[in-house]
């Protein structure tokens, strides 16, 4: 079987349009977080939010292009023609044909859908945009970027809500390391924050009324946030052999459902897909130092996530550093796994920890080094990135250092 490694990022967040300004932000435990300027909050009960800030559509796409577009799918393009570029991949027929794209998306267009239900519901239209559905389907990121960029290889779109961009880069893993991709444009993208949507999140009564504090006693919820990230994954052998930079090896992939509850967390669950990712990418616990958690904020998450992690590593567990980076860019749904997975391939590039923000006092439910409120210089040789999503569906990505 095949290695596979990264050898380009891009990314949109609320603390970064660009991979520097993103990792800027890591290092200076900035947040992103704060008040919603895209829909009026006064029928809310909770008023911030982690939004891109700065990204002008008209500076990315033409007039006619936009017709087509839903803000998820603005983000994940250019994220995705950003990692394109960092890659600095010299592009040929040959290569295109071997090239897919996979990505992920909780909502897909949910922006689009809830203008066109207000439209229809409300304001008594009797009649939507031929548009409507293209700007909706989950798979349009995939698509466009397959389009633009003329790869005409596996290309598909996950949706298991909050695991849909790991679900998507581990599959894409998986299709080069067997030999049915040479290479890959893997993550996810989300634009959430839709007035619909938010009242529905508003009746859940998960969502924290001032910001995301993750694995800290008082502890409120979390945080909508939007973004996109995309990955180019390919072979160490190509990476090498054209002296590509190499963030770090995607070494494992793993996956489990809890077959429990569909929006009470399992640890047992969270522990398999961990197990899983270790055991794919023959990786023994102690050459993991760093978890990027999954993290949500959540009283529930955060403390059962914390029992999973000490199940798999034991004893080891007091040894690893764990933080979790929705505390900056919030919870991005279906992007979340994505964006965790360039600010832990990062901080393999940087050497670096990258911190949980907004941290107050210590839970003994979490009694984890989670990296309070400062970034720690570190060299990872190991890492997973962890995401979990309601439905009791989980999906690990485990990293790491390329030194062979």
């Amino acid at each position: 079987m095949r290695r596979v490694v990264v050898t380009g990022v891009g990314v949109l967040s609320s603390i970064g349009n660009t991979v520097a300004q993103f990792e800027e932000s890591l290092h200076a435990c900035r947040s992103g977080i704060g008040p919603i300027t895209q829909v009026d909050t006064s029928r809310l009960r909770f008023h911030n939010a982690a939004e891109v800030q700065g990204f002008e559509p008209t500076s990315h796409f033409g007039e006619s292009q936009l017709n087509w577009l839903d803000r998820f799918a603005q983000l994940g393009i250019v994220a995705a023609r950003d990692a394109i570029a960092d890659s600095t991949l010299t592009w040929n027929d040959e290569l295109r044909a071997r090239t897919g794209v996979i990505t992920g998306s909780c909502l897909g267009g949910i922006g689009t859908e809830d203008a066109h239900y207000f439209g229809f519901y409300h304001e008594k239209k009797p009649r939507c945009s031929p548009t409507a559905v293209p700007r909706i389907m989950s798979n349009a990121v995939a698509s466009h970027v397959a389009m633009e960029q003329k790869f005409t290889g596996a290309t598909f779109t996950t949706s298991t809500a909050c695991s849909s961009a790991n679900h998507a880069i581990g599959q894409a893993f998986w299709l080069i390391r067997h030999g049915t991709l040479d290479c890959a444009l893997a993550g996810g993208s989300e634009a959430p924050i839709s007035f619909g949507h938010l009242k529905a999140w508003e009746a859940m009564r998960v969502v924290a009324s001032d910001t995301c504090r993750p694995f800290s006693k008082n502890r409120a919820g979390l945080i909508i946030g939007e973004g996109a990230a995309m990955l180019v994954l390919e072979t160490l052998e190509s990476a090498r052999a054209r002296g590509a930079k190499i963030y770090a090896e995607l070494a494992g992939f793993g996956m489990s459902a809890d077959a429990y509850h569909l929006t009470s967390p399992l640890a047992e669950g969270a522990a398999r897909a961990m197990n899983a990712a270790l055991e794919d990418g023959h990786l023994s616990r102690e050459q993991i130092n760093y978890v990027n958690a999954h993290g949500t904020g959540t009283q529930a998450n955060d403390s059962t996530e914390t029992r999973a992690i000490r199940q798999v590593f034991g004893s080891h567990a007091n040894e690893l550093a764990v933080s979790s980076t929705k505390s900056m860019h919030g919870h991005a749904l279906g992007a979340a796994g994505a964006l965790e997975g360039v600010a832990t391939l990062l901080a393999f590039r940087s050497n670096f920890l990258p911190p949980t923000a907004n941290f107050l006092e210590r839970d003994p439910a979490c009694d984890l080094d989670v990296v309070p409120n400062e970034a720690r210089a570190a060299q990872i040789e190991g890492a997973l990135s962890n995401s979990f999503a309601f439905g009791g569906l989980n999906a690990v990505l485990a990293f790491r250092r390329v030194t062979e």
